[in-house]
């Protein structure tokens, strides 16, 4: 069915999420900070915005796709944000990766102004959000969810409500630690591989089948071996997901020796310039520590 949606944050994932939008023929109503990022979505059919605000008073379904957290709060609550435009009833779909007591926060700030939220970060990278086959982790009010299901639709594969504002954002910290962790075992398996003369492409074809096979391992281990690590998912951003793990770990009080070394791995690389690569790109680790590329370059 054909509604008029507000789309704040034309990044990466905001742009094709506009345009899948858009092929289910709804209005979308776009803003950004970079005036590039909303002249290409115009291009695309979409209506142009001057601020959050603007998008606010034109629509009542709003969903926002940011860096992280403090961008959150500045685009729903601060000057000319989502807040001062909206009215009683709106609705307000983060999907943006940020820390679940963050998300709570901005729920409370929102639900004081007859605003509603719902938490609802995604997986599946650059790739999955142009097929539209976006995973799609909520979390929110049952009834909120189901209004807005048929539009998280046109944008995933998949939308589970995992539980009350938050758990979306606590799910997708659970599934950054798994890809993350996933992802430095792949470096490290093929790395060994290749290093003693085993060709990692018939390593792949040998064992994705098997227990070891993964959706992480059909996306990141041919880049790995092809050297390509142009980013589908950075890993400075990564570093950011796993910066709001390792944080709510500590609110809870538990240890994540696995997480903590992970990011380690993450930041050394970050600091050697590889910030903008692709996630996939912690083979470049391995080949730092032992001499040897999986791509045989």
């Amino acid at each position: 069915m054909k509604t008029k949606i507000g789309f704040i944050g034309l990044g990466i994932m905001g742009k094709p999420m506009v345009k899948n939008l858009l092929k289910a023929s709804n209005d979308v109503v776009v803003y950004d900070i970079a005036q590039e990022n909303i002249d290409l979505m115009v291009e695309a059919g979409a209506i142009p915005a001057a601020s959050a605000k603007e998008v606010a008073e034109l629509c009542t379904t709003i969903i926002t796709m940011l860096p992280n957290g403090p961008e959150v709060e500045t685009v729903v609550c601060g000057n000319s944000g989502i807040l001062e435009g909206a009215t009683a009833g709106t609705i307000i779909v983060d999907m943006s990766s940020i820390a679940p007591g963050v998300a709570q926060e901005i729920h409370k700030i929102c639900a004081s102004k007859g605003i509603k939220m719902l938490d609802a970060p995604v997986s599946g990278g650059e790739p999955k959000a142009i097929d539209g086959t976006l995973s799609i982790m909520v979390g929110g009010d049952k009834a909120v969810f189901d209004q807005v299901y048929p539009i998280l639709m046109q944008m995933g594969a998949s939308a589970v409500l995992c539980g009350e504002i938050g758990a979306g954002n606590t799910t997708k910290l659970a599934n950054q630690i798994i890809v993350a962790l996933n992802i430095a075992a792949l470096s490290e398996a093929f790395t060994l591989s290749t290093r003693a003369g085993v060709d990692p492409t018939k390593v792949l074809d040998a064992i994705k089948g098997g227990l070891a096979g993964s959706n992480v391992m059909n996306a990141k281990a041919p880049m790995m071996i092809d050297g390509n690590y142009k980013p589908g998912f950075k890993i400075d951003l990564h570093i950011k997901d796993l910066d709001n793990a390792l944080k709510t770990a500590n609110e809870l009080g538990m240890p994540a020796p696995l997480t903590t070394h992970a990011m380690e791995i993450l930041q050394g690389l970050q600091t050697s310039g590889y910030g903008h690569n692709d996630h996939s790109a912690i083979a470049k680790h391995y080949e730092k520590l032992t001499g040897t590329k999986i791509s045989g370059e």
